[in-house]
């Protein structure tokens, strides 16, 4: 649990005069899952979209393995070949089939040739529960399906960080089980995760820290028995109470 594959320090971001991070720093341990919560637009999402450069920081430094994120292309291309990524809305080409979506990437950017990348899509498609959905079309998948076939396409990738930005949010409540149950499962096989998700069950079973965030700021931090139990501060105390109640 040595390793350090991500660090922040001192990282800002502003939205033209909006100062949506501050002074953010935070240090994530290979094999360590995370879990950041908080209220709406308190810069959940903005902090993990800046680890793959989805969202450009304009202060600070970020290091994912050790090679720092600036406007150097090729050290984006490197780090983003590092970092999974699971949205809340499934970003499938409806076009293509399950399949297809998922050897696309592995193809087109690790040159894999289109029987090794099958070979690897498919055994992801199993781990997730639904390599019977192989050759279907995303249109034919319910929302907890695209969603499982999201993260496959992810881990097709290899990549050695995963981070899900409310991953079940979209969902009607029936399916955010058959998700989370998927990332219980990474969890448990020791991926790097870091998840933003109002899941507070998920936060409790998985995660080595949960980490919440007010106003661009992380308030606070600790393990989950500290955090639900035991929360310092009094915004922290009173997201708990509106979440738990």
């Amino acid at each position: 649990m040595s390793e350090m594959i991500i660090q922040m320090q001192d990282m800002n971001k502003w939205y033209d005069d909006f100062h949506v991070l501050k002074n953010i720093n935070l240090e994530v341990k290979k094999g360590e899952k995370i879990v950041i919560c908080g209220p709406s637009g308190s810069g959940k999402s903005t902090l993990v979209r800046c680890i793959n450069r989805l969202e450009e920081h304009q202060n600070g430094k970020i290091f994912v393995n050790g090679t720092e994120l600036t406007n150097n292309l090729k050290n984006i291309d490197l780090i983003r070949a590092e970092v999974g990524m699971v949205f809340q809305h499934f970003n499938l080409f409806p076009h293509l089939t399950i399949l297809e979506n998922l050897t696309l990437a592995p193809v087109w950017v690790r040159h894999e040739t289109k029987d090794q990348a099958e070979e690897v899509a498919m055994g992801y498609l199993e781990k997730v529960k639904i390599g019977d959905q192989a050759l279907k079309y995303p249109g034919q998948l319910s929302g907890g399906q695209k969603q499982r076939v999201a993260i496959a396409r992810a881990l097709c990738m290899k990549p050695g960080v995963m981070l899900f930005d409310e991953p079940t949010s979209a969902l009607d409540p029936e399916m955010v089980k058959e998700v989370l149950d998927v990332m219980v499962g990474l969890a448990e096989d020791g991926m790097t995760m870091l998840c933003v998700t109002h899941e507070m069950g998920f936060a409790r079973q998985v995660a080595d820290r949960v980490i919440f965030m007010d106003e661009g700021q992380i308030v606070e931090e600790a393990d989950p028995e500290t955090f639900f139990n035991n929360p310092q501060s009094e915004r922290s105390k009173e997201f708990l109470g509106q979440i738990l109640h």
